[in-house]
């Protein structure tokens, strides 16, 4: 029988990686590749809670079937006539911070979205929760044109020196990488549309907003898994890495690829 792992061997394995108190951290995680857990995600969150001790932990709560332009989107609409596509918009229910649950986001993200003290950002398509000391000021002032600018949660781990924990997945979840985006001369731009719930009524959002690509997320982040600012290890049965959100936001920011792929794209 395979063994579950409990706490201890989440804390350690977290401190072995590099994990430290008061570091703010953006995790990004899988479950499934940790392996089985006594507690599952409410250990996992604890383990953090006590290697970062005092520091505020973000996940990423995004919902990506709330556009009419996604993957997400296209594929659930796919085959549809336009009459039962406009009948499929018009049940697509508003985003409300409080209760629309994530999508795709894993386990762990839900049960910190839903932990009591938890503050969540309020875009409709990408937000963040955070849950720590400083959850409010990481989650506060997400613009709607700002999916993952400075003006989102990401710009706040920024500024504040924060981490990326990627716990059992790979750089294709790495958000912190859209963030480079921005900084980029001249980055394209396009149409979005949502919907919100505002005092109980269902009311539709269009904005424009930077037109994000992950397709090169992995071969960048192969790129940069050689540099010392990556640091390896594992965690229960999955494969992680810790870095500064800093870093790797530099990092993209300057590699050629990224940039020639983005004015070529």
């Amino acid at each position: 029988m395979t063994k579950a792992h409990d706490l201890r061997d989440l804390v350690a394995g977290l401190r072995a990686l590099g994990m430290r108190p008061g570091q703010d951290v953006l995790v990004h995680s899988s479950l499934r590749h940790i392996g089985q857990v006594q507690a599952g995600a409410a250990d996992v969150l604890e383990a953090l809670r006590i290697v970062t001790e005092g520091a505020t932990i973000v996940v990423p709560t995004h919902t990506a079937g709330n556009s009419l332009s996604s993957r997400a989107f296209l594929a659930a609409t796919a085959g549809m006539t336009m009459a039962q596509r406009d009948r499929y918009v018009a049940t697509m229910p508003g985003f409300d911070p409080a209760t629309t649950p994530s999508h795709g986001m894993g386990a762990l993200a839900e049960y910190v979205r839903t932990s009591a003290g938890a503050e969540r950002s309020d875009h409709p398509q990408t937000s963040f929760a955070a849950f720590g000391p400083h959850a409010h000021r990481c989650t506060a002032g997400h613009d709607l044109a700002c999916h993952l600018g400075e003006a989102s949660p990401l710009g706040w781990l920024y500024q504040a020196d924060g981490a990326v924990l990627l716990l059992g997945v790979g750089y294709e979840a790495c958000t912190a990488l859209h963030l480079a985006e921005y900084r980029l001369p001249g980055f394209r731009h396009r149409e979005y549309q949502c919907f919100i719930m505002a005092d109980g009524v269902r009311r539709d959002r269009e904005f424009t907003d930077a037109d994000l690509i992950d397709s090169d997320f992995e071969a960048i982040g192969g790129m940069m898994d050689r540099e010392p600012f990556v640091r390896h290890g594992q965690v229960g049965g999955a494969d992680c890495r810790l870095f500064q959100v800093q870093d790797i936001v530099d990092f993209a920011a300057a590699c050629e690829p990224f940039r020639r792929y983005r004015a070529a794209a």
